[in-house]
């Protein structure tokens, strides 16, 4: 059977035996989102169904969600006008099922619900900053907010029903609801979701092949420790000056011993840009300490610059930087030179200079 489900509105309020809404009536245009918990037998949800048609009671969708003990179906329907949610709740109680919940549903927003999941999910692929509200939406939650994982216990009941989903090792996402627990089925629908999400931001470090207009194909890949023949290759193809604006000091050649630092950063990442077998650019990504900013460097050989490599080895930085939690990049360079400024410029960055420090350079993710 098709399931569809009626988004709620932001604000929401659970049903109580004494609740001031159930003394009112309904408007005309109004639907209401309700969980009835009953009893997995045969004839249970027919005879709920005559009970609302009695009401005259519109039935919209219905959801099955298997819980222990029974089950839970969330019902959408359009209320006979004027009908007290008492009178609905009594009718309920009357065939032995408990009403957990009433709330508002917009019938303009009712979709199916593996749908709905599908849309949320791209969404969040395309912009991972979204992710908050998209799991929201997902779980039809009041609110969604990261957490350090330390905070995030879901058995904490104030400000009501909880579910956490842990991020990575230091952060976890709290979902809270107040007009209804979070069911088995629920919450694993948004952990697959997240899982995706994962998934999606892991193949960033996947190769890119940057387009050009004259055919070449530059591709974007990570770093490994056989790539060291090459990044020192193309450290002997950089002039004294490439050089010296990107380690700061009178560097001709490369030791040995800092190849593999180059492609293997500690708790970072290196970024190649290959033409064929030549490594013709490389960037780097290293973590702070707290997790929150990271430092950005680029090299490009004399010979390919100013030709959109730099700009598309920042750029996917950039998206490597935001996919792994980070909301602030950092780069250093020579005071007066704006060469990485103007390639943070190319790239959409927005990149920003620290009025205490001329010779860095800011830029805040999402």
């Amino acid at each position: 059977m098709e399931t569809y489900r009626a988004r709620p509105k932001q604000v929401q309020r659970a049903v109580t035996d004494r609740s001031p809404e159930s003394e009112g009536e309904a408007p005309i245009s109004s639907a209401w989102r309700i969980r009835v918990g009953m009893d997995d037998r045969p004839g249970t949800l027919a005879r709920i169904a005559i009970r609302l048609a009695d009401l005259e009671c519109n039935i919209l969708s219905l959801t099955v969600l298997p819980v222990p003990g029974g089950v839970l179906d969330e019902i959408v329907l359009r209320p006979a006008t004027g009908l007290p949610r008492q009178h609905l709740i009594d009718a309920i109680r009357a065939e032995g099922c408990e009403c957990s919940a009433i709330v508002d549903a917009d019938v303009h927003e009712l979709v199916d619900a593996s749908a709905a999941t599908l849309t949320s999910a791209r969404r969040a692929v395309d912009d991972p900053a979204r992710l908050s509200e998209v799991l929201r939406e997902v779980l039809a939650a009041d609110l969604v907010t990261l957490v350090p994982a330390a905070e995030a216990n879901p058995s904490r009941t104030e400000g009501g029903h909880r579910a956490a989903f842990l991020v990575d090792e230091g952060t976890a996402l709290v979902a809270r609801r107040r007009w209804s627990p979070f069911v088995q089925l629920e919450v694993a629908r948004a952990a697959a979701l997240l899982g995706l999400l994962t998934a999606a931001r892991e193949n960033l470090s996947q190769p890119l092949v940057l387009a050009r207009q004259d055919g070449t194909a530059i591709v974007l890949r990570k770093g490994l420790p056989g790539d060291a023949d090459e990044v020192s290759a193309l450290h002997q193809r950089c002039s004294m000056a490439t050089l010296f604006q990107r380690y700061h000091t009178g560097l001709r050649t490369v030791p040995r011993r800092w190849l593999h630092r180059l492609l293997m950063p500690p708790r970072g990442i290196s970024l190649l840009a290959v033409c064929g077998r030549e490594v013709v650019g490389l960037g780097q990504l290293i973590p702070s300490a707290d997790g929150a900013t990271a430092e950005v460097s680029l090299l490009v050989e004399d010979a390919w610059q100013r030709q959109g490599i730099g700009t598309g080895l920042l750029a996917r930085l950039a998206a490597l930087a935001a996919a792994a939690g980070h909301t602030e990049l950092r780069a250093v360079c020579l005071p007066g030179e704006d060469a990485i400024f103007r390639t943070a410029v190319r790239a959409g960055l927005g990149p920003q200079r620290p009025a205490d420090r001329e010779d860095a350079l800011r830029i805040v993710l999402g």
